[in-house]
Formats: C-alpha cells, sequence, structure tokens
C-alpha cells in the first residue's frame, strides 16, 4: 500500500513524555484511517503469529499474547530465556519501515511484533535493555488495533507515567530510557477487540 504522510495538528505532538533521563516521542497518529485499518487487517492474517513463552523461576510458561520476528538477516533475538531467529521482511512490514523511517529519521533493521487478542492479555514492567540492543536504543512503536494504556515507571525512583495509544499511533522511545525506565501494557478487561504493537528496532552484530 502507498502512503501519504497524515498531517498532524501540533497539539498531537509532545516533545517528551518522561520528566527526565529518558526520551519517549509521541508523534501522534501517522496513518489515514484506511491506511491503519488495511494494515490491521493484513498483519493479523499474514504475519506468522506465534505463541510466545517466558521462564520465570525456571519454569516455562506459554503466555496467550503472539509475537513475529522479522530483520533483514537471519538475527537471533533472545529475551525471557526465549530465543528465535528472524524470518525475513515481506513487502508491507517493509513498507511500514520505511514510512516511520521517514516520519522519525531513524533506521531500523529488525521488527518484533506484539498481538494481543484482547485486554485480557498484556505485558508486565521490562525494559528493552538487551546487549544486541546497543547502548541506549532507539525503538519505534507504532500501534494498531485496540486503544490501550502504555505505562512508564522510574527504576529507581517512585514516579510513573502513562499515555493511551490509539489505532495508527507511533512513539519512539530513545536515550536513556531503557537504561532508567520501566514500562508495560497493562490488562483492560473491558477491551474485547485485539491489538497489534510493530516495535522497530536496531539488532547489532556483536
Amino acid at each position: 500500500m502507498n502512503y501519504n504522510l497524515f498531517d498532524m495538528d501540533d497539539t498531537q505532538i509532545h516533545l517528551n513524555l518522561l520528566p527526565y533521563e529518558g526520551d519517549v516521542i509521541n508523534y501522534g497518529i501517522i496513518l489515514k484511517p484506511s491506511e491503519a485499518d488495511y494494515d490491521y487487517r493484513f498483519l493479523l492474517k499474514d504475519i506468522d503469529w506465534q505463541q510466545d513463552t517466558v521462564k520465570i523461576f525456571g519454569r516455562t510458561i506459554v503466555i496467550k499474547r503472539k509475537i513475529g520476528w522479522y530483520g533483514e538477516k537471519d538475527f537471533m533475538y533472545s529475551y525471557s530465556g526465549t530465543s528465535r531467529h528472524a524470518h525475513v521482511w515481506t513487502p508491507e512490514l517493509l513498507t511500514l519501515k520505511k514510512l516511520i523511517e521517514n516520519r522519525a529519521g531513524y533506521l531500523f533493521n529488525s521488527c518484533l511484533l506484539n498481538l494481543y487478542h484482547d485486554g485480557g492479555e498484556g505485558m508486565s514492567w521490562h525494559s528493552d535493555d538487551e546487549l544486541i540492543l546497543g547502548k541506549n536504543p532507539v525503538i519505534a512503536s507504532l500501534i494498531l488495533g485496540a486503544t490501550r494504556r502504555f505505562c512508564f515507571k522510574h527504576k529507581r525512583q517512585h514516579i510513573k507515567t502513562e499515555l493511551l495509544l490509539s489505532h495508527g499511533q507511533l512513539i519512539i522511545m530513545k536515550g536513556e530510557t531503557q537504561n532508567n525506565w520501566l514500562h508495560c501494557v497493562p490488562k483492560m478487561l473491558k477491551i474485547q477487540e485485539p491489538r497489534i504493537n510493530l516495535t522497530f528496532r536496531t539488532i547489532l552484530e556483536l
């Protein structure tokens, strides 16, 4: 699909959602409703969604949320005791990657997608600070589907902040965010619709 950049009102953009020691930039809604709807339907159907697993206290637990892992090479990515090899980019993901790179001014070589089937599924507090992402990684997060809360918590101080992320919205986490802040997607049991989160990132070849 070909995209035209969606013109945003300046009031949609906040320079930094964090008070200090990190940068989370809200780019607002970057896709027209018809474009976001098309991508949402396409990704639900054509991504190779796989059941995610995590290791907690030595136990392997299969969770309901599903993931897809794609990149320009056969990148190995390990997190929460799970390792996966990247699938080759699909044409649709490549198009979205280029759109986001043009919007944000950063280049990415991989994308981790999360599929939440409804508001009963979420993600607990964590930071994306794996060595393979390097120091101070830049991560672009595009949302498709249901509007959900996205929360931040400082690792050492009792400070929290959050925002609602909606269909077609883009944020970018960068600077010292992953070193100093945790983030999560809390459950929202009243939500019945799926949500897809595409997190574009750069894997370093160590």
